[in-house]
């Protein structure tokens, strides 16, 4: 057997398999590393804000008086509709109307409408409204602790 280098022993065989060897296990791990990233990290140019569950969470409470309704219905329900305009103190008619009838649609409270006259109107959380009441209710936690 030839000798490369004389100070190591290694012949040129051995030195080419050894060679051969790095050469897989830096392939190898090439290719883990992009699956890895492929996987793992995160891209803002791919990424779309509307497909997440935070965004249809606050197109559901998006607004100035939803989230305070929806309050006013954790702590008091069933409230009439008087009841709440003056609870809001400075909502028209109008916005509160519309609001009651966006959170109806999105299923998070229920109008019970009693068939007397002059016509009565409760509104009160639906089991969907509940659950989101739930993570309303840590905004609150969260406000009280943070309070200055």
């Amino acid at each position: 057997m030839e000798r490369e280098d004389k100070g190591t022993g290694i012949d040129r065989e051995e030195k080419a398999a050894r060679i051969d060897k790095k050469e897989k296990a830096t392939e190898i791990n090439r290719e883990e590393k992009t699956s890895r990233i492929g996987k793992e990290e995160k891209s803002i140019e791919k990424a779309n804000f509307e497909d997440t569950g935070y965004y249809y969470t606050l197109s559901l409470i998006a607004g100035k008086y939803k989230p305070v309704i929806l309050y006013c219905l954790m702590e008091y329900e069933p409230v009439r509709f008087n009841e709440m305009r003056r609870y809001l103190k400075t909502v028209s008619d109008k916005t509160l109307s519309q609001s009651l009838k966006e959170l109806e649609s999105d299923g998070l409270i229920s109008r019970h409408v009693y068939p007397q006259i002059p016509p009565k109107v409760e509104y009160s959380l639906t089991e969907k409204g509940h659950s989101l009441v739930r993570v309303l209710d840590q905004l609150c936690e969260w406000g009280i602790q943070n309070r200055e």
